[in-house]
């Protein structure tokens, strides 16, 4: 079977440095496997999303030499495939609506022993998972903001240990209780990022995901509810981050790092290619 790879940049800002590493390691990557290289729109942020900066996407990539099959798969073109999985969760018991802000959160955890998963957020309250059918029933249909969350200790339960095929390591051992009941759609999103990214990779067929370090623990909630749902779990590459001069990973406000201001200041493709070590 022919692999297939995927480049999936959100149009929320410019790319920079580290967009061009991964793009050009992913198409690198491809091209030596002989696959076929798909490129995805990670718009379902509405409020974010410009159609200015997925303009720019395309220009940058195609500057950079990047080519990619047609046509590209946009998510807010897919909202009815994410409620459809976070139905089908629902419907097992494994997604519940969680009531809580971010204030209120912050409240709950404030204790400096409270858990925290790797990006160090803290983890929701467990006593909000359980409460009663009706009461929540109640708050949705009276309009109370609200997301849904993956009960994680009854995922975990069904499907048992889970794990990854990382190129560079072999088989990974997943942790996704480090992640506690994790986000699966927000009021202001009809699906958050874990739940997307899994419904968009098995829809595109994807074998081979090549994406940076920062992503490399979130992979056990990815293969977690890839088993709850039926889907694929493709082979995964997570490749070192580009960074500042401080150490920090490079961020769409770093206008100094971005491709088209770099562009626009007279850097050529191979400058770009240099500057990020390839």
């Amino acid at each position: 079977m022919q692999p297939i790879f995927r480049f999936a940049p959100s149009p929320n800002g410019e790319l920079h440095l580290g967009h061009a590493y991964s793009a050009l390691t992913d198409c690198g990557l491809c091209r030596a496997a002989g696959g076929r290289f798909l490129l995805r729109i990670e718009d379902i942020d509405r409020a974010r999303c410009r159609p200015e900066y997925e303009r720019g996407i395309y220009e940058d990539l195609a500057w950079l030499g990047v080519t990619w099959e047609e046509p590209v798969r946009r998510q807010s073109k897919h909202v009815a495939e994410y409620q459809a999985a976070l139905d089908t969760l629902r419907t097992a018991g494994l997604a519940y609506p969680a009531f809580l802000s971010r204030a209120a959160i912050a409240a709950a955890t404030a204790d400096p022993g409270w858990p925290r998963d790797p990006d160090g957020a803290p983890l929701y309250p467990a006593a909000e998972r359980d409460l009663p059918e009706a009461d929540t029933a109640a708050r949705i249909a009276a309009g109370e903001p609200h997301t849904f969350r993956l009960d994680m200790a009854r995922a975990i339960a069904g499907v048992g240990p889970t794990s990854w095929q990382e190129d560079t390591e072999g088989t990974v051992a997943a942790d996704p209780a480090a992640w506690g009941d994790v986000i699966l759609a927000r009021r202001d999103a009809e699906a958050a990022y874990h739940l997307a990214v899994v419904v968009d990779d098995a829809a595109q067929g994807v074998t081979n995901v090549v994406r940076g370090r920062d992503l490399y623990y979130a992979t056990a909630v990815h293969v977690v509810l890839q088993r709850l749902l039926g889907l694929p779990t493709p082979r995964y590459h997570h490749h070192r981050l580009i960074t500042d001069a401080a150490g920090r990973k490079l961020a769409k406000s770093d206008r100094d790092t971005s491709l088209r201001a770099l562009r626009g200041d007279g850097a050529t493709p191979a400058d770009i290619r240099r500057m990020v070590g390839l």
